[in-house]
């Protein structure tokens, strides 16, 4: 069967949805995760929107062994040169830039006619292919551009070197019928198309995105563009887990497949919620909790008798297994590493020894270890000791007799202060005290617990969402102890908040940057 390329942009537009910003190490175990998931293609960032980002495209560009590693440009001279920088180490590099085509775009954000578009598209591509021979060139908003225009920009492109050409839904705007017949125009009309591969990138925004890029498969489209839950930019982008079950799925429908492999879905579903602390939805497809969930008894019936009844698929395609309670206090490091590695983790030595540790705590806490608790044990890891806050201890009284204090101490830039401090209950007195020893302005504007097993000693997950002016971050803990997940919840969302005002800083200072060079005489691509 023809293949169809998975492309994921979790860590580039994923992460551009309000709070689900990742730090390095985060991105680096996400990267991991897809690499050996066998995604064929990894959005690793947008080197140009600040040093971190740049940093994080470059160390994934470093370690990626199977997939290709993009990064995405403006069609500027600055950006593709970024870009190329950070994918150079790249085994299989690629240059992602774009550039706005519909009528909205061109008048209002751009200010540019048609031709010079045009010229600039062909310029940018130009010079993206003296760095790589891999380009893919995007039409931004190409779902509201004429169609006589998009064809003319394609065959531009394509001429000038792009070698995947993407259609972008960048507001969640079309609907399968029409996306079907954009794509099959293309094919139609764009003499040199057979040049290149037609890619779709669509938004959620009306729930069409799954819709919408299947139905441009069947147009022709070879790529697909989506995220891991589906998380990106207001509603979301397609969901990879829903177009390559479908695919898996409906052979009969589509004779196509993907790389993909399928058993480690639940898993990378479960790290995106890690790491970013956004919770999947229940009735989610494929990925949420009741996706494999049966409480009808007609269905309940049907199931007992055979699984084919009501299920399409089933829960090990996905990587879903019952959790089993094979680990507890006694059992040792290499007892460890087989668990973790069955649950799909490769760890480093260092990595390995703050897992095992946590482990070890947290069974003397409780006495059912499940897989559930492994993996959040794992995935937390990437919240780094090099944080310049760092949880220590906290003592709280509450109850309906007398005040409710918290005593928190906190490791600050590696000074450990101590405050106690009253609320008008547990939570709100620990989050005072916090606040207390890391004065801010910003504002409290989620707050959310779930158990991540069953019964009383289940980890708490907690996440807090931190809104400082146009910054939103979420940040997330977990431990047996809810107050204690909070405290630490807080505690990373403060340390987010504090690397997002950093990349602010780093993109005033990369503006400033273009303008003197713009100043000193230096050409560049406007």
């Amino acid at each position: 069967m023809e293949k169809i390329i998975i492309f994921d942009t979790t860590l580039r537009d994923g992460e551009q949805s309000p709070g689900n910003s990742m730090n390095l190490d985060e991105k680096l175990l996400v990267a991991d995760a897809l690499d050996a998931m066998g995604v064929d293609v990894i959005e690793a960032g947008f080197a140009m929107a600040s040093n971190g980002d740049f940093e994080a495209v470059h160390e994934i560009a470093k370690r990626t062994k199977n997939a290709v590693v993009c990064s995405l440009a403006r069609a500027k001279t600055a950006d593709i040169e970024r870009a190329a920088e950070a994918v150079k180490p790249a085994k299989q590099p690629r240059i992602h830039t774009f550039m706005s085509t519909s009528p909205i775009h061109l008048k209002y954000q751009f200010r540019m006619n048609e031709d010079e578009v045009l010229e600039l598209i062909a310029s940018t591509v130009k010079l993206a292919r003296k760095f790589t021979d891999n380009v893919e060139w995007s039409a931004m908003d190409a779902t509201r551009t004429g169609i006589d225009y998009l064809c003319k920009a394609f065959e531009i492109a394509i001429k000038a070197g792009a070698t995947t050409v993407n259609v972008p839904d960048t507001v969640g705007y079309t609907v399968p019928d029409e996306y079907f017949n954009i794509i099959t125009t293309l094919k139609n009309r764009v003499p040199n198309i057979d040049k290149a591969i037609i890619s779709t990138h669509c938004q959620n925004d009306l729930g069409l995105a799954t819709a919408n890029s299947l139905a441009a498969v069947r147009a022709g489209a070879r790529q697909i563009e989506c995220t891991i839950n589906g998380i990106g930019e207001r509603a979301g982008n397609t969901s990879l887990e829903e177009v390559v079950m479908t695919l898996h799925t409906r052979k009969d429908i589509y004779n196509l497949s993907t790389n993909i492999k399928t058993s480690h879905i639940m898993r990378l579903s479960r790290l995106i919620t890690a790491v970013t602390g956004q919770q999947v939805q229940s009735n989610k497809a494929i990925v949420g909790a009741n996706a494999f969930a049966h409480e009808s008894g007609i269905h309940q019936d049907g199931m007992l008798k055979h699984a084919g009844t009501y299920e399409i698929m089933t829960p090990e395609s996905v990587g879903l297994t019952r959790s089993n309670i094979v680990m507890g206090k006694h059992s040792g490091r290499h007892a460890f590493r087989d668990k973790i590695k069955e649950l799909g983790f490769e760890l480093g030595d260092n990595a390995f020894e703050d897992a095992f540790n946590r482990f070890k705590d947290l069974a003397d806490k409780k006495k059912d270890i499940y897989d559930e608790d492994l993996i959040a044990i794992v995935d937390a890891r990437a919240a780094a000791k090099t944080d310049p806050i760092q949880f220590s201890a906290l003592k709280v009284i509450c109850g309906t007799v007398g005040k409710q204090t918290a005593e928190l101490s906190l490791l600050i830039n590696g000074k450990s202060k101590t405050v106690t401090t009253e609320g008008s209950g547990p939570v709100d007195a620990v989050f005072k005290a916090i606040k207390e020893l890391v004065p801010h302005e910003a504002k409290l504007k989620l707050y959310q617990v779930h158990a991540v097993t069953q019964g009383t000693d289940a980890q708490a997950e907690v996440t807090v969402r931190l809104v400082d002016g146009l910054r939103i971050v979420n940040g997330h803990g977990a431990d047996t102890d809810t107050l204690v997940a909070s405290a630490k919840a807080y505690i990373d969302a403060l340390c987010r908040l504090q690397a997002a005002r950093k990349d602010v800083e780093d993109i005033i200072s990369v503006e400033d940057v273009e303008d003197k060079q713009a100043i000193a005489g230096r050409k560049l691509t406007k």
